[in-house]
């Protein structure tokens, strides 16, 4: 079974972070500069929360599509992100995500953070494992012994 830590080593250590006190501007040109759909929110080297696009926009409709310089992403930040270890596997990963509509996991090792695995990465983890099974099978079958020593078979 897939599992997340093979999704990490596929996906590589870029990782983006950010503080509760950093302005939401900054965060957003952040996210926007790396092109990337959230920042792990660290405060004093442990995990605090996660920013994404959706916090962000729900920001945006309650100030009327607009962001304060003296807002921190502390007051619109998921403050309790449910995370998962390097050992779950994928077919819990995507119960997760569905189940909490989260888009973006932390993974965990107890309090050290290994990355971030977004819906994308899940998705084509489970492509690219489909695609490698299929080969797999095609080529069995394309080698499959044949028993001419059977003298019923054709």
């Amino acid at each position: 079974m897939l599992k997340v830590h093979e999704i990490l080593r596929v996906k590589g250590d870029a990782l983006y972070t950010a503080t509760p006190d950093m302005p939401i501007r900054q965060a957003v040109d952040t996210m926007a500069t790396h092109d990337i759909g959230s920042l792990v929110i660290m405060e004093f080297g442990q995990l605090a929360g996660m920013l994404t696009f959706r916090e962000i926009i729900r920001q945006m409709h309650v100030c009327e599509c607009t962001i304060g310089p003296e807002s921190t992403i502390r007051s619109v930040m998921d403050d309790a992100p449910v995370s998962v270890s390097p050992n779950t596997d994928i077919d819990e990963v995507r119960r997760l995500m569905l189940q909490r509509h989260a888009r973006y996991l932390p993974v965990m090792d107890g309090p050290t953070l290994l990355g971030v695995i977004s819906f994308y990465d899940v998705a084509r983890a489970v492509v690219d494992a489909q695609e490698f099974e299929n080969n797999m099978l095609k080529a069995y079958i394309r080698d499959w012994p044949t028993d001419t020593g059977n003298p019923s078979a054709p």
